[in-house]
């Protein structure tokens, strides 16, 4: 759900049900990376509520524009950590084998 006004649509709060600090901060970050935006926080209202709160202040451009290339940026950057790990590792299990992992109880 997005809270924002509709004369200045460069201020807008997002709020994220289901979510925590994980996908918040990480949010947060690749906002932050984005040159459009000025100012970039999130908030947890209560620790039993599963919602978070983030708040995104533009230099001009729609918040939700900028929210939305975010998490799309978001998207890329785990994609590409998934990638890496999965040819790592079969690098690793094509060169060393799963014996050499040395796995003991």
């Amino acid at each position: 759900m997005e809270l924002g006004s509709v004369q200045d649509q460069s201020a807008s709060t997002f709020s994220l049900t289901d979510e925590d600090h994980t996908l918040a901060n990480s949010l947060r970050f690749t906002l932050n990376q984005d040159p459009r935006v000025t100012f970039c926080g999130y908030s947890i209202p209560h620790p039993s509520d599963a919602r978070v709160n983030i708040r995104v202040q533009t230099t001009g451009d729609p918040a939700s524009e900028v929210f939305k290339d975010s998490c799309q940026d978001l998207m890329l950057i785990c994609q590409h950590v998934r990638s890496t790990f999965d040819h790592a590792v079969t690098t690793f299990k094509n060169e060393k084998g799963v014996n050499a992992m040395d796995l003991k109880p």
